[in-house]
């Protein structure tokens, strides 16, 4: 079960609607929305407050599939996360109707996901004008 169905069910099994959820997560009636929608996932620092509102562990709210993308998010941003989720996309239907094992389809995951964000940070290093990339501190010769 997905983020946004796993919250509905959660929320409607407490019996409140989007509004009082939003008031008591100091969220916006939006976000709550957004969230059941599918549209999008919650901040690291949002995700334990859902958990601990509604009693449960953060584990049983997100897919395996769904903590890649909110890390990507937290970690990137909005085009990282989008980055990511069309990743897992491409790589689930590699594994579709496979003979791999969840733990060797996993371990597949773990390695592509890593695979893009070295991808993402040499590029950083390789286009990022001269003028915008952060000085190497100097070391300065000390002698006694």
């Amino acid at each position: 079960m997905s983020f946004n169905e796993r919250l509905k069910e959660l929320r409607i099994r407490a019996g409140i609607s989007q509004e009082k959820l939003a008031r008591e997560l100091g969220a916006s009636i939006k976000s709550i929305g957004n969230y059941e929608l599918g549209h999008a996932l919650p901040s690291a620092e949002q995700l334990p407050k859902i958990a601990k509102y509604f009693g449960v562990s953060i584990d049983s709210l997100l897919t395996e599939q769904e903590e890649y993308v909110a890390q990507a998010y937290e970690k990137g941003g909005a085009r990282s996360a989008k980055d990511v989720s069309a990743l897992i996309a491409d790589v689930s239907g590699m594994f579709a109707g496979g003979t791999l094992s969840e733990d060797d389809k996993d371990a597949a995951m773990k390695a592509m996901l890593n695979a893009y964000w070295i991808a993402k940070e040499e590029n950083k290093k390789k286009f990022t004008p001269k003028r915008y990339r952060a000085k190497p501190e100097r070391k300065v010769n000390q002698t006694v």
